[in-house]
């Protein structure tokens, strides 16, 4: 592998982290985090732990539904803070109460109605800019195989680089739009998701970082387009030169004939000069050359 190759190599890597990066982040559910205020519900009895509320009786009643209870939370006491994530499918919110751990529902059914179309764009969006990247990573693969200097490959470079900045340009988009209907449903969602607190998680990072791999990568992409143009016109202008150059100078072994021959032409024409100053006047003269 020449020096060329490898550099075509090391500008594949990014490529594929940016494709890494963005695939991942499709498949979560962890592009904000935070927590939701759940009320605690009453204790069905006095081991029901830190999740319910606690609260006693007079035991010398005999009818429960004269009892009195009393319930000592107050305040944020009687509310818990339960842990939620959600992702471009799906929004999981922590169940203390369940074997799982995790109680998943779909993130469609959650945002309002008239929201549900931006979803499927910001989506859609996604996924297009998966599929350029993936096509970017292709097209590098076989420039990396082959190494020539024809106009076929410049191409190459060339639509790597424009694909790799609307790969970018649609992931920003895409961001965009998720992070606008994530919005409206904290305000407009319902009562029983609305979340508290919630910041950003792992994979809307991840996909911020893909999207400035694909810009480094078009441009990187581009500037070695441009070198590689200049250096191949430079080439091929050279060649052309010497090749014209070699076509201009006459070979030794024509110079030799054609100066044996002038030589030979003056000498004849010396000794008809010669010749003809001792003749007589008038006297016809015949000149014969081989």
């Amino acid at each position: 592998m020449d020096r060329a190759q490898r550099q075509q190599a090391l500008a594949l890597l990014p490529i594929c982290l940016a494709l890494a990066f963005s695939l991942t982040a499709l498949g979560s559910s962890h592009w904000y985090e935070g927590t939701r205020r759940v009320a605690k519900t009453l204790c069905q009895d006095h081991t029901g732990g830190p999740h319910c509320i606690h609260f006693s009786g007079d035991s010398r009643m005999d009818n429960e539904s004269q009892a009195v209870q009393y319930i000592w939370e107050m305040g944020d006491d009687k509310f818990i803070r339960r842990r939620f994530h959600v992702g471009l499918w799906q929004s999981c919110e922590e169940s203390p109460g369940s074997s799982a751990g995790e109680r998943c529902r779909s993130f469609q059914s959650i945002i309002p109605t008239e929201e549900q179309g931006v979803l499927w764009l910001s989506i859609g969006a996604k996924v297009l800019n998966t599929l350029l990247m993936l096509t970017s990573a292709i097209l590098l693969g076989s420039r990396v195989s082959y190494s020539s200097c024809g106009s076929h490959w410049f191409q190459v470079d060339a639509a790597v680089a424009v694909l790799m900045v609307l790969a970018g340009l649609l992931g920003m988009v895409a961001y965009v739009m998720y992070t606008t209907i994530f919005q409206i449903t904290v305000s407009l969602g319902p009562e029983d998701w609305r979340p508290q607190t919630w910041n950003y998680g792992w994979s809307y990072c991840l996909a911020w970082g893909s999207f400035a791999l694909c810009m480094a990568v078009s441009v990187m992409a581009m500037s070695r387009y441009s070198a590689a143009h200049l250096e191949c016109t430079e080439e091929q202008r050279v060649q052309k030169g010497s090749r014209h150059s070699e076509h201009n100078v006459p070979e030794p072994e024509a110079l030799e004939v054609v100066w044996e021959t002038e030589a030979a032409r003056s000498l004849v024409g010396q000794a008809l000069v010669t010749f003809s100053e001792h003749l007589p006047p008038g006297a016809p003269v015949r000149v014969s050359m081989c």
